[in-house]
This record gives structure tokens, C-alpha cells and sequence, in this order.
């Protein structure tokens, strides 16, 4: 079930815009919901959110149960192998500024040749070494990334952040980024505005997904 909701994903974002909220939530009941309420995809929120690393496996187990996309979205790269370890189909990092940051992400997030992530075949995501090794290397190495892109600093550094081979979303987060133009808050300024529809431009141009709230 994990590979074929990841392809699913992967093809609802080549076709369509995906629809998904953020969890900020401990509840794997409350993430079942979301999932049988027709959700794309979940948001696993450790960045904001009230959960850890102790409690993601039931939350991306009710997510693979109601058959919707787990995406959890890390506070910093320890968290991206672990996360990945407990099945998620996709990490989301925030806070990316640069291609050279960008590259740190795919390291942690890829298996050889593509990255350096730590590696383990007794963990979830390998059905605790079930499935066979190399089967699971390479499956693995399928998990979407979603950068974030926040400031002013990543916006002027999109065109090097998009180049970098394996990013599949940038992901604009309009709250930071308004705070890095000196509009605390204020998304819908003219500022914010500007710099998020250049960026979706950029992207479409590199045939990059974009995201952003709603």
C-alpha cells in the first residue's frame, strides 16, 4: 500500500492540483478522517505541531489506512531518515535558502548513489526487514521532497534551489516569507503577492510543482 499511495500521489500532482491540511495533531483518529474525507495528502506537522517522532508511526498508519498521502513535515535533518524509517511517503523541510541546503536535504533523504541517508532494513518502511533489501533501497528512494521556501533570501535563490536533482514541491510559506519583507502577518500584501506569483512562474517554467496554504 505505501508504494502504490506514493505513484498515486506522484501522478495526481502531474495531472491535477493535490489538496491536503496540516495535522497538527497527536490523534491518529483525527488523521483517519482527514484521509477517508477524500484528502490528497496529510501533513504530519512536527514543526508546529503537538507531536514527536514517538507518536508519527500510528499517525502515518491511519494516514496508509484511509488511503491518503503521509507527508511529514520535519524540524531539522535528523528527523528526515526517521520519519522515512516509519513509512512516510514524503518529507516536507522548512526553511530552505539555498541549492547548497537544498542538497543537504536529498542527501538525508536518498540512499545511495543519490544521497547518504542512514541505513537501516529492520524499520517500518522495509515491513521490518520483509521486504527484500535491495527492492527497498530502491522503493525508497521514490519518496516525494517538498522544500520549503520562506524569505526573501530562497526567493532570490529559487532558480539554484529547483536545479537541484530529486525536488518535486517547493512549498511557499507566506507567513515567513512576510515576515522576512517587513509585513508581519499581512499575506495578502501587495509585497507577498508579487513574490509568490513570480516564484509559481519560476517554477513552471523548471516544470516544478508549487504549493502554498489556502
Amino acid at each position: 500500500m505505501r508504494w502504490q499511495l506514493m505513484a498515486n500521489f506522484r501522478q495526481r500532482l502531474s495531472e491535477r492540483v493535490v489538496v491536503g491540511p496540516f495535522a497538527k495533531t497527536s490523534d491518529p483518529a483525527m488523521v483517519e478522517v482527514m484521509g477517508l474525507a477524500g484528502m490528497d495528502f496529510v501533513i504530519l506537522d512536527l514543526e508546529h505541531g503537538p507531536g514527536d517522532v514517538s507518536s508519527l508511526g500510528g499517525l502515518i498508519r491511519a494516514a496508509e489506512c484511509a488511503g491518503t498521502m503521509p507527508i511529514v513535515r520535519v524540524m531539522d535533518d535528523s528527523q528526515i531518515g526517521r520519519a522515512l524509517d516509519l513509512g512516510a511517503g514524503g518529507i516536507q523541510v522548512p526553511h530552505v535558502d539555498s541549492a547548497e541546503r537544498a542538497e543537504q536535504v536529498m542527501a538525508c533523504a536518498r540512499f545511495a548513489p543519490e544521497g547518504q541517508r542512514g541505513v537501516c532494513r529492520y524499520v517500518r518502511a522495509a515491513d521490518y526487514a520483509n521486504l527484500e533489501k535491495q527492492t527497498y533501497f530502491s522503493k525508497a528512494n521514490d519518496a516525494v521532497v517538498i522544500l520549503q521556501v520562506e524569505g526573501a533570501k530562497g526567493l532570490e535563490a529559487l532558480d539554484e534551489i529547483i536545479t537541484v536533482p530529486g525536488v518535486d514541491v517547493i512549498f511557499i510559506g507566506v507567513y515567513d516569507l512576510s515576515q522576512s519583507l517587513g509585513v508581519m502577518g499581512e499575506v495578502d500584501h501587495p509585497k507577498v503577492q508579487r513574490c509568490l506569483t513570480d516564484a509559481v512562474q519560476r517554477c513552471r517554467a523548471h516544470g516544478i510543482a508549487i504549493g502554498t496554504f489556502t
